[in-house]
């Protein structure tokens, strides 16, 4: 049986505490840190398969973790925060967080989403292709890699998750809710829909030469997106 890691960061000596009991109850290999700095120590030394990051800590808080992380490391940061406000759920989402929970929150609600994404990173939901062409894209499922021509494309799990539902159905319009349940392996709650655009313009300054006038990813009014470049090869 594959077993699992997870670092969890967050100031609060209790809530560590809870969640470190109940994921090494689901067999996970559990590492800790209470603040930014000693995050992204172990980050580097035990390279676990996903983090639960808190937002608001001292010194360094999630936001700047975050973005340490995002410039070499695609792994799926989920954010834990006591502040539900839109704005920073949207600054997170764009610097590349995958997910945004508040406080507080439904454990098994959070346990769900981090199996869910480590399904989607571990390619357990995939087409029957596992890399194609479109275009100037180059999709690799199996290497989990984007290239537009000889460039490759860093996207977050979740970017590349929402790409790979896209463009294995070119054409085919995807509202929010459903592009969000297929992305996340079966697994939305309520409220997630208002993250889908920010996903979108996240991934569309990643793929297309003019982001204001995309060429892939396409805007369906009224009812979500599509991937358009043909059938791909």
């Amino acid at each position: 049986m594959l077993q699992h890691s997870i670092l969890i960061v967050d100031d609060d000596v209790k809530l560590i505490q809870v969640l470190r009991t109940y994921f090494e109850r689901e067999q996970f290999v559990v590492y800790t840190a209470f603040d930014g700095r000693s995050a992204l120590a172990l980050l580097r030394r035990y390279e676990p398969q996903i983090m639960i990051l808190d937002l608001m800590m001292p010194d360094m808080d999630g936001f700047e973790v975050c973005r340490r992380v995002r410039q070499n490391n695609d792994l799926p940061i989920l954010f834990l925060t006591a502040k539900d406000d839109e704005t920073d759920r949207l600054v997170g989402l764009n610097i590349g967080a995958d997910d945004y929970l508040t406080k507080p929150f439904n454990i098994k609600e959070l346990v769900a989403l981090v199996y869910a994404r480590l399904r989607r990173v571990r390619g357990e939901i995939v087409q029957a292709s596992t890399h194609y062409v479109i275009g100037d894209l180059h999709i690799d499922k199996e290497k989990y890699t984007v290239y537009r021509g000889t460039e490759p494309i860093l996207l977050t799990p979740t970017e590349f998750n929402m790409l790979e539902v896209l463009s294995s159905s070119p054409d085919r319009v995807y509202s929010r809710l459903q592009l969000m349940e297929k992305a996340q392996g079966g697994y939305s709650f309520e409220g997630y829909e208002r993250t889908i655009d920010t996903h979108i313009r996240n991934l569309r300054k990643k793929l297309e030469r003019d982001p204001a006038h995309p060429e892939y990813i396409l805007t369906v009014y009224g009812i979500g997106y599509k991937f358009s470049g043909g059938s791909h090869a």
